[in-house]
């Protein structure tokens, strides 16, 4: 439980054609201050629908790191940035996260969604 006044930690999860993307659109968004971090995992496996079918490819899943006041700038950014005509982008608040954790983000990203 965080406090009142307090930041809270937020991530954000999408997954990417190729390394090369996720890789370009991770440091156009540190550069603007809305990420502190993002983790880039290869060979991620994925089974979805769409277009009315059942589909697999490989992928690049992408694992943001933010903080909670900067989650909608930030799903919105990447929307915008995104190589997918439809890219799957899911953000969430953590539940719990340790000071040293906060104190990062709160660091790390620029004032946007402060104001």
């Amino acid at each position: 439980m965080t406090l009142p006044g307090t930041q809270q930690a937020a991530l954000v999860w999408s997954p990417f054609d190729t390394t090369d993307n996720a890789m370009a659109v991770a440091g156009t968004l540190l550069e603007e201050g809305l990420i502190a971090c993002a983790n880039i995992v290869p060979h991620v496996q994925s089974f979805f629908r769409y277009e009315g079918k059942v589909q697999s490819c490989a992928e690049v899943g992408v694992l943001l790191k933010t903080r909670a006041d900067v989650l909608d700038v930030l799903t919105a950014r990447l929307a915008e940035l995104h190589p997918y005509d439809t890219p799957a982008i899911c953000g969430w608040i953590a539940d719990s996260a340790p000071p040293e954790t906060l104190d990062w983000l709160a660091g790390s990203l620029s004032e946007i969604g402060t104001q």
